[in-house]
């Protein structure tokens, strides 16, 4: 009985912590740091703001109904980690996909466990925790990596550390951030593997570059035969992918082409003047965004 009182005391103290004013928690020696730090609870999903730091911009909808409906038999199984701000707000950590999930099945809380993290530490624990994703593509992962190295001062030494990837690993993603943005976008919508950006990396011209994803992409090319066809180009036993021109007056609109789509468009165009544009999209949401436009 006493041990109940006690428990029933402690969630009202903790209850009345929530409610007040009280300023960033991110360190243990600020107030009521030992109080709330540890503790998981329920958090009304209104208060919870998602992280600024999050790196994934792509939510796949079917994935995240797939959760939710998980969700609604089974409840949130793995709480999501949150951090206390101001005005009785929290900020999520980890676990964005859990909190979406719970917000489309109308729920109103979710279980959240309260950690410690400063702006860095948010950063960090952001991208080291959706590179241990196994979803992720090979452009987010590159991205990631980078970030980590811009953002914390990493050396790639370090970084290879702090994701558990051998130091080898960790460049040949980052490699793949200096391949034309066409194939960047080709490997993030699984048209080509990061086995073949790997093969193309040493093809330095970009026009090269895109000639030989065209190649792939019409012949279905393997990753040995695209490593076979840039081994010829670069020994120069065939002859070069013939340079693709595109009309002064396409180049000069293909910038606010993209910029009105959000997206970097892609536009060929054949001899006798004729030409196609391709829009890419990366979700259901993004493609209605993209069909409204068109209206």
């Amino acid at each position: 009985m006493a041990k109940a009182t006690k428990k029933q005391a402690l969630g009202r103290g903790l209850s009345a912590l929530l409610q007040q004013d009280t300023p960033n928690i991110n360190s243990a020696s600020d107030k009521n740091a030992d109080k709330l730090v540890g503790s998981i609870i329920e958090i009304e999903l209104d208060k919870i703001d998602v992280n600024p730091y999050q790196p994934r911009t792509y939510f796949d909808e079917e994935a995240l109904r797939e959760l939710a409906s998980s969700i609604k038999e089974l409840g949130v199984i793995q709480p999501i980690t949150v951090r206390k701000l101001q005005s009785n707000k929290f900020q999520l950590v980890s676990g964005e996909r859990r909190f979406r999930a719970s917000k489309l099945i109308g729920n109103k809380t979710v279980p959240a466990y309260i950690r410690l993290a400063n702006d860095q530490e948010m950063l960090e624990m952001a991208l080291v925790e959706n590179i241990q994703r196994k979803n992720l593509d090979p452009i987010e992962v590159a991205l990631s990596y980078q970030r980590l190295i811009d953002e914390i001062q990493l050396t790639q030494e370090e970084l290879s550390t702090r994701v558990g990837k051998k130091r080898s690993t960790v460049t040949n993603y980052l490699r793949l951030l200096k391949l034309d943005p066409i194939l960047q976008t080709g490997m993030r919508d699984g048209f080509i593997s990061m086995g073949h950006g790997r093969a193309m990396i040493n093809v330095d011209n970009t026009e090269d570059q895109l000639a030989i994803y065209e190649k792939i992409l019409r012949e279905k090319l393997s990753v040995r035969q695209t490593e076979d066809l840039v081994k010829s180009l670069k020994s120069g036993s065939i002859a070069k992918p013939k340079k693709k021109t595109v009309p002064t007056f396409v180049k000069n609109s293909l910038k606010d082409i993209s910029d009105y789509f959000g997206h970097k468009v892609d536009v060929s165009v054949s001899a006798n003047g004729k030409g196609k544009i391709s829009i890419p999209f990366h979700s259901e949401e993004d493609f209605n965004r993209i069909k409204n436009l068109l209206k």
